[in-house]
């Protein structure tokens, strides 16, 4: 092949390429003019993580994902298309165009904000230390002289070890199941876990209703978003803000993790 008919090739290659991208840039620019257009708002959601999402008894999606996902689209104007996902392909069902939204326990980190956008914090996500209602307890420094139990090796059981006042007593139980348990029948007086395993315990039993006590560390969730989609990122941080203003945030808060929307959020 001549030197000529190579340049020819590699200038019309990319020109081609060029093409593309300036058409896709172009196709994920509007996005929420085309979720507006075609009247649908498809949104990735979990099926298998209570309270955030699950499948009901009468086989309907349910949670807190699927509230926000519905109140979104209500604000739209639009119907919601909820698309079942699991942790590990939500992404990528954002990432090739088979959601435009993902709502799903979505937590903001470096590696991902490489590959998505976020919007605000819609959902409070958090390891804390938890007990009876009637329990007071503020801080870590209070812990002292008090028992309390965590699985042992998880997040908790690593970040309570780090803040834990002398004189408390950690009881470290091999699963989640032995920790509540050991909780709920009171070998413990509070228990380190998440917010959500907190509320799913709530919803099973009235038996020493667990209340948060104390922030061990927070991981708020997300909407993600393609990358590049400025309007609809800004909508729907817009519709977050007017639902939290309104009281609609803080009502699915309370429905499915039994507690208002934390201050912080």
């Amino acid at each position: 092949m001549s030197a000529t008919r190579r340049s020819f090739l590699r200038a019309t290659l990319a020109a081609t390429l060029l093409a593309g991208s300036l058409a896709w840039t172009t196709a994920h620019a509007d996005a929420l003019e085309g979720v507006r257009k075609n009247g649908v708002l498809r949104v990735a959601v979990p099926q298998d993580f209570p309270p955030f999402g699950t499948v009901g008894t009468d086989l309907k999606p349910r949670g807190y994902d699927i509230d926000m996902a519905n109140l979104i689209g209500k604000e739209l104007g639009v119907k919601v298309e909820l698309i079942p996902v699991s942790s590990t392909n939500r992404i990528p069902y954002l990432t090739t165009g088979k959601a435009d939204l993902v709502i799903s326990s979505l937590g903001k980190n470096a590696e991902r904000e490489k590959v998505i956008d976020f919007s605000a914090a819609y959902a409070p996500f958090f390891n804390g230390v938890f007990g009876p209602e009637d329990a007071k307890l503020a801080k870590a420094e209070e812990l002292a002289g008090k028992t309390v139990g965590v699985t042992r090796g998880s997040v908790e059981d690593l970040e309570l070890s780090k803040i834990a006042p002398s004189g408390v007593t950690i009881k470290r139980f091999e699963d989640n199941n032995a920790t509540i348990s050991a909780y709920l029948t009171g070998q413990v007086a509070f228990v380190a876990t998440g917010n959500v395993v907190a509320a799913a315990v709530n919803d099973m039993t009235k038996l020493r209703r667990l209340q948060a006590k104390f922030l061990i560390k927070n991981s708020p969730c997300y909407v993600g978003l393609a990358k590049g989609e400025a309007a609809l990122q800004a909508k729907v941080n817009e519709i977050i803000a007017k639902a939290r203003q309104d009281g609609s945030l803080n009502a699915i808060a309370m429905r499915w993790l039994n507690a208002p929307l934390p201050a912080e959020l």
